[in-house]
């Protein structure tokens, strides 16, 4: 019985996901859900008490994704800010992103393009004000390590640099840039942003 019940909820997932890439949060809906599944709209909701609770099912992997990264690279166990300037920063950032980009593309299309009206319609600005305050830390933290590093960096600057990410994985999904290409785009942005860093924080 346990078996069946895991099959169910992982069909009802599959189905869920394919509905709100196809219609967007706001206009999806349980019943669809439940006929393509192939049980009762009242089975869905034993599962998950709302669609709300089932889209943020739906993209925990890419939102747990995006946070994973970015405590990677800036939290707790984040990597040395020096680290930035060696070769292996380089390749280990752009192989994170693809994670995310090609991983888990049509669940952050999702999350970016068709969020409206769910609780995740403001990840981007939760994601960016947690990850103002992480880099924040960060640099505080590196600059004991590394008394000679610049860290008067203003919150908007941290803030922007949050930003231009999801912009950035915006307009790869809208363009449809996959492949070679990607990993291109991917590097060239990753390079940008880690001398411009290096100059703001005197470093390398």
């Amino acid at each position: 019985m346990q078996i069946l019940k895991e099959d169910i909820k992982h069909r009802i997932l599959d189905v869920a996901r394919q509905e709100f890439a196809s219609r967007g949060y706001a206009k999806a809906s349980m019943r669809s859900i439940a006929s393509k599944v192939g049980v009762g709209v009242g089975n869905i909701y034993n599962y998950y008490p709302s669609k709300d609770k089932l889209f943020c099912a739906v993209l925990a992997p890419v939102v747990s994704a995006c946070y994973a990264m970015f405590d990677k690279h800036h939290g707790e166990y984040g990597q040395d800010a020096i680290s930035m300037t060696q070769e292996n920063y380089l390749v280990s950032a752009v192989s994170d992103y693809m994670i995310i980009l090609k991983g888990n593309r049509t669940l952050l299309k999702i999350l970016l393009f068709k969020a409206q009206g769910s609780s995740l319609e403001d990840f981007k600005i939760k994601f960016t004000d947690k990850a103002t305050e992480q880099v924040k830390s960060w640099f505080a933290d590196n600059k004991k390590k590394h008394p000679y590093m610049n860290i008067d960096v203003s919150d908007f600057m941290i803030h922007l640099h949050t930003v231009w990410m999801f912009t950035m994985f915006e307009e790869i999904i809208m363009h449809r840039i996959t492949g070679d290409a990607m990993v291109r785009v991917i590097e060239e942005y990753i390079k940008f942003e880690i001398n411009g860093w290096k100059n703001i924080l005197h470093i390398g």
